[in-house]
């Protein structure tokens, strides 16, 4: 089982920078390197933080894969 999220993703949509998402957060642009980058599993405060401020429920922005589910063709 592993651990995905999309949040990437719905920032570029939004076109905001790592920047402009960590100032709306309140947290720094390093937090959310980290984040996209899966080197930190963000807290469920700040996922679903995350969740009202991309507008996308937190069920879509975070989820487990099951790779073992899903074998390669």
């Amino acid at each position: 089982m592993i651990f995905r999220h999309r949040v990437k993703e719905y920032r570029l949509t939004k076109g905001w920078s790592q920047q402009e998402l960590g100032r709306r957060l309140d947290v720094s642009r390093q937090t959310i390197i980290s984040i996209e980058s899966y080197r930190y599993n963000p807290s469920l405060e700040l996922g679903m933080r995350l969740s009202l401020l991309l507008e996308v429920p937190m069920e879509i922005l975070f989820y487990f894969d099951f790779p073992w589910e899903n074998p390669s063709p």
